[in-house]
Formats: structure tokens, C-alpha cells, sequence
């Protein structure tokens, strides 16, 4: 869902402290402007076991460990469906944040339930917007992510693959799924080039935010 290249500029660019929670393996600590200071956290029941995170901090975002208006930047990323009340996760970004420091956000929308059981919502555009205006977060932009005709190819795919890599004895079913799966990705990578986009089946959104 969410490329490597596609951090917002207005987080490219700060040259302050960019919190990163939920961050894993760190990956977006190279992509951060030359000046930046970076600080990692993830949350140690999935950081560590689910992911092998390698932050600064083990915490919960939904009490950051940080002083109000000390950071200038925050990134959480594919973070807040993980979360069992996501709001706290926003009012303590909002809380530490700097006025006019900015957040960007992700979250998957059409994906299958993963990492269970910690694994809790899906927003849709809308749920975004009423959620980050509830935070006092000015919102910037809210984008969809990935082609509609994508989007139905992967859950296709997936929904061809994962109950044979789940079955006990699925491995009789794989000579139909692989062969299955690959024409149809190979219809959505044709179908994408020549359709439309249509945000209302997105793969998910990334929101950027000001605090105000």
C-alpha cells in the first residue's frame, strides 16, 4: 500500500525532531531531510514480536512518552487499525506536536484482517476527517491509495492464496491457486493502466495534518 517514496514533503523537509510511531525496522529514518533528528517508537506486544522493531522507545502511542509541543514532525504509518482507541493515538500527536508541526498518517481501508487479534478498524475518508478535526489537527490533504481494479486484484489474490496457505492439507490446492493468482494480477496490472481510478475502493488513505 504505502511506498518508500511516498513520505509528504512537508516531512522531507523538517529539520526539527520527526517521531516516528510504529516504526519498525526504521525505514523511513534514511528518508528524513539531513538535518532532521529522528526518534523511533513502537509498541513492544507487536514491535517486538510481530516485527522485530528496533526503535529508541518501547511505549504505548496512546501515552507518549513526550512533553507537550516538543516535536516537530510525527509519522505513523500503518499504525492506528492496530490500535484499540486510535483517538488517544491523534489527541497525543496533536498534544506533542509543535504549533504548526505535521503529522502524516496511514492506515490500510479494503485489506484483510492481519496481525490479529490486534487488528481493530478501518476509516474511510470521511471517518478521517471527523476524527482529526476532533484532535484539533487542521487537516491538509486526505488521499486514497491504490487503483480500484488493484485493489479488487488483491484481494482476489488473496482470497484465492490464504485459505490454501491456511488449510492443513492445502498444499493439493496450489497447483490451481498459483496459476490462478498470477492471471489474475496480470488482468489488474492491464485493467489499471487503461481504467479510471475510483477512490471510493481504495487500498487505503494517507491523511497529512497541521497542529493548530
Amino acid at each position: 500500500m504505502l511506498e518508500e517514496d511516498d513520505i509528504a514533503p512537508e516531512l522531507l523537509r523538517c529539520k526539527g525532531l520527526v517521531l516516528d510511531i510504529g516504526a519498525a525496522d526504521r525505514w523511513t529514518e534514511t528518508k528524513l531531510a539531513a538535518g532532521a533528528r529522528y526518534l523511533a517508537l513502537d509498541y513492544p506486544a507487536t514491535g517486538g514480536a510481530l516485527y522485530n522493531a528496533r526503535p529508541d522507545v518501547f511505549a504505548d502511542g496512546r501515552r507518549l512518552p513526550l512533553s507537550d509541543s516538543s516535536v516537530d514532525g510525527v509519522l505513523c504509518l500503518e499504525v492506528l487499525e492496530h490500535v484499540n482507541g486510535p483517538e488517544q493515538v491523534l489527541a497525543e500527536i496533536a498534544r506533542v506536536l509543535v504549533p504548526g508541526g505535521v503529522a502524516m498518517l496511514s492506515m490500510p481501508f479494503l485489506y484483510p484482517v492481519h496481525d490479529a487479534p490486534h487488528d481493530f478498524q478501518r476509516w474511510t475518508a470521511h471517518g478521517w476527517e471527523c476524527r482529526l478535526a476532533a484532535c484539533g489537527l487542521r487537516i491538509e490533504r486526505i488521499e486514497a491509495r491504490g487503483h480500484s481494479l488493484r485493489t479488487a486484484v488483491m484481494l482476489t489474490a488473496m482470497a484465492i492464496a490464504g485459505p490454501v496457505a491456511a488449510a492443513r492439507h492445502g498444499a493439493w490446492l496450489a497447483p490451481v491457486a498459483v496459476p490462478a493468482v498470477v492471471l489474475v494480477n496480470l488482468a489488474g496490472w492491464l485493467g489499471a493502466r487503461m481504467w479510471p481510478r475510483w477512490s471510493a475502493m481504495a487500498q487505503g488513505h494517507v491523511a497529512v495534518a497541521i497542529r493548530r
